[in-house]
């Protein structure tokens, strides 16, 4: 059979059309790539709640901000590069300080981006938005996540800021699969080491720990959909429970889930933790699969992390 896949920006434009049907408060905002985005199924239809702001990405903030003290919920929506980097200014001063409810949903974002090359993949977004008062910060791994994860932040208050990818991943968990904002999610009880991963590099994570079971290695994969709040019970745990702690990303290694990871540990169980990820450097040009090899985040590159050591 088959394996099922499909991009987390796609599970996110199912989620945010059907959403739409049972919440009128909610209004959804672009910057000219709706059809990227997938902000255009919940555009076709609710015509009337949609709104494409143009190439002009600190105005969709601002009118994001607007909309919201007025009791809507805005869902504005661009690549990450665009949301985080063009629109950070209006992010920190018009909604976070405020406090504001607008949820922004950046997709597109890391080296699985591919052909748009090192202009387009967004590395640093993780860092700049954690740092920010009053955020909280999401990257979900499959389908099944990302529908339940637009869901649930349209019933949080506060601003939002999902990382969704542009990369086909298999879906992972089952339709009865329970999430909770702030709460990792172990995958296997293997004792000789823990993969921490998010998003896309959940995936890879799960095939190295395949790969690793058929040599006698038994490894967990924590799936951190949530990087702020971090889950720092279940990352304690995990660090005391196995011989090994390892971070993989497709995000700056600087600033991203690894520092996270870090700063968790060394306040509470101090260890040595590797990181994995983009080692402060710009992505490149190239295929999502070639691009992943190439900066060392994929299965094969996980795999020879734990077993070289």
């Amino acid at each position: 059979m088959e394996e099922s896949k499909i991009a987390t920006r796609e599970s996110y434009g199912e989620a945010l059309a059907l959403l739409g049907e049972k919440r009128k408060d909610i209004v959804v905002l672009d910057a000219d790539l709706s059809s990227a985005t997938k902000t255009n199924l919940f555009a076709q239809k609710f015509p009337d709640r949609f709104f494409d702001i143009g190439i002009a990405e600190q105005d969709m903030m601002g009118t994001a901000a607007g909309l919201a003290t007025c009791g809507k919920i805005p869902f504005a929506s661009t690549f990450a590069v665009f949301a985080a980097g063009r629109a950070y200014d209006q992010i920190r001063n018009s909604i976070c300080y405020p406090n504001l409810n607008v949820k922004i949903c950046a997709t597109h974002y890391g080296v699985n981006v591919g052909e748009d090359g090192a202009t387009h993949q967004m590395l640093e977004d993780v860092g700049m938005m954690r740092a920010l008062p009053n955020m909280t910060v999401l990257c979900p791994s499959d389908d099944v996540q990302t529908k339940w994860m637009i869901e649930e932040i349209c019933n949080t208050k506060g601003p939002a800021y999902i990382r969704l990818a542009r990369k086909k991943t298999p879906v992972i968990y089952n339709e009865n699969q329970v999430f909770e904002i702030g709460k990792a999610l172990q995958i296997g009880d293997g004792m000789d080491a823990t993969v921490i991963a998010t998003g896309v590099t959940v995936t890879e994570a799960l095939k190295a720990k395949t790969e690793l079971e058929k040599e006698g290695i038994f490894i967990r994969v924590l799936d951190v959909h949530t990087i702020k709040p971090i889950d720092r019970e279940t990352i304690v745990k995990c660090a005391m429970e196995t011989k090994r702690i390892i971070t993989v990303e497709d995000h700056q290694v600087v600033g991203g889930l690894g520092s996270c990871v870090c700063e968790v540990l060394a306040e509470e169980y101090p260890c040595r933790v590797e990181r994995m990820g983009i080692k402060d450097c710009f992505g490149k040009s190239g295929k999502s699969e070639e691009l992943m090899q190439a900066f060392e985040i994929d299965a094969q590159a996980i795999y020879r992390k734990i077993r070289k050591n």
